[in-house]
């Protein structure tokens, strides 16, 4: 998700020829305040080592990797395997010594402490809005070569910034078992808080963000007015009260794998998820989890390079190669996510492209997610979430 100091806006651009997703514009913001940070545990450490007489041998960290080894972090599960082989293995082939990645699941804290240390341990990182906005506006973050990376003209405006490189766009929406939802399915937020309709537990990520837009979106508030209402000190006590209706049934999720988990041990009839992680499952495991795009927030995600990285170059060098259209363009084949690179975009078969947040359906009723509104709101809406739930 994103900051900056300049206008809101939303993700509108003209469809490219050719059936291409549409590109998107996303607000760049200001930044003040931290979302609370999420859950610090490293779930993996992965080394990926040099080209021998065999050819490339991955192995497995076993423990921290040293300062001369280049370190990428990005957020696990179908995602990041993709990633190690799209990206990560074929880089450290062309670079020809050790590359590691790790997982993580957020929260500028983290990355504060880790630069406010010294020479951080980590050198690209994948954040959301709030983390890039945040971390540029204090120094976190290395400037980028934009002309490693061929121009800004080469990206949506979304995945243009100072601090950071547009990597994915993706969609928190509601998901599904289509192998136990057959007959009535849901269509909407509203059916989502329709426990006598859909009986049974659901499932939502542990927050205010996403939580308090899903529930006006289900109290009959359009799409494109959520964060108007939002900004009210009506609109938050309007979404916290529809909260209350579902309060004894929600499972709340903090992971990204957390509610395929929840879905496929049937504990939960529904549950928001990333899209990218339910195409993904059903690719990979033969789940036939089902999305409800109408009422999805959408938003993108960013390489950065943490400041004083021992492995700035090979960093820079890493996000061009992750950005170049030959490469990002396999991304889809794997996990169903938009891409910000426009050339990458273009390159999607047409069957795969409409799987994506940003294929042109895909974005009817959907929210772009605005980074503003949670950059300046995230700390008090996030003690009163707290409390609304300790209640």
């Amino acid at each position: 998700m994103e900051r900056a100091t300049a206008r809101r806006g939303c993700w509108r651009e003209a469809k490219r020829p050719g059936g291409a997703a549409p590109a998107i514009e996303v607000a760049h913001i200001r930044s003040p305040e931290v979302e609370q940070d999420k859950d610090k545990n490293m779930t993996f450490k992965r080394a990926i080592s040099t080209i021998g007489a065999a050819g490339l041998v991955v192995a497995v960290a076993a423990g921290a990797a040293s300062a001369r080894d280049l370190t990428i972090v990005s957020w696990g599960g179908n995602y990041q395997d993709a990633q190690k082989k799209i990206y990560f293995e074929p880089f450290a082939e062309k670079l020809g010594k050790p590359v590691l990645d790790e997982s993580w699941d957020g929260g500028i804290g983290v990355i504060a402490a880790k630069v406010k240390a010294g020479q951080p341990n980590w050198d690209v990182v994948q954040v959301e809005t709030e983390e890039l906005e945040l971390g540029c506006t204090d120094g976190f973050y290395e400037k980028i070569d934009w002309e490693k990376l061929g121009g800004k003209d080469k990206f949506l405006s979304a995945g243009v910034h100072d601090c950071g490189v547009g990597a994915i766009v993706w969609s928190t929406l509601v998901s599904y078992d289509g192998d136990k939802l057959k007959d009535a399915v849901p269509a909407s937020w509203a059916d989502f808080w329709d426990t006598r309709k859909f009986p049974g537990k659901r499932g939502l990520r542990r927050g205010p963000k996403y939580s308090l837009e899903f529930a006006l979106m289900a109290d009959g508030v359009k799409p494109a007015e959520v964060y108007d209402v939002l900004r009210t000190p009506e609109g938050v006590d309007r979404a916290f009260k529809k909260l209350d209706e579902i309060k004894k049934d929600v499972v709340w999720w903090e992971a990204g794998a957390q509610p395929l988990q929840l879905l496929a041990s049937g504990e939960v009839v529904m549950t928001s998820a990333y899209n990218g992680r339910i195409t993904g499952i059903n690719k990979t495991e033969g789940k036939n989890f089902k999305v409800v795009w109408p009422g999805s927030i959408y938003a993108i995600d960013s390489w950065v390079i943490l400041r004083d990285s021992p492995n700035k170059d090979d960093a820079m060098d890493f996000i061009a190669f992750a950005s170049a259209p030959e490469n990002q363009s396999k991304l889809p084949e794997y996990v169903a996510y938009g891409l910000p690179q426009k050339e990458a975009a273009a390159a999607v078969p047409a069957d795969l492209a409409a799987e994506l947040p940003t294929a042109e359906a895909n974005l009817t009723d959907a929210v772009a997610l605005d980074g503003e509104f949670w950059v300046d709101n995230i700390e008090e809406l996030t003690s009163r979430f707290n409390a609304w739930l300790a209640q």
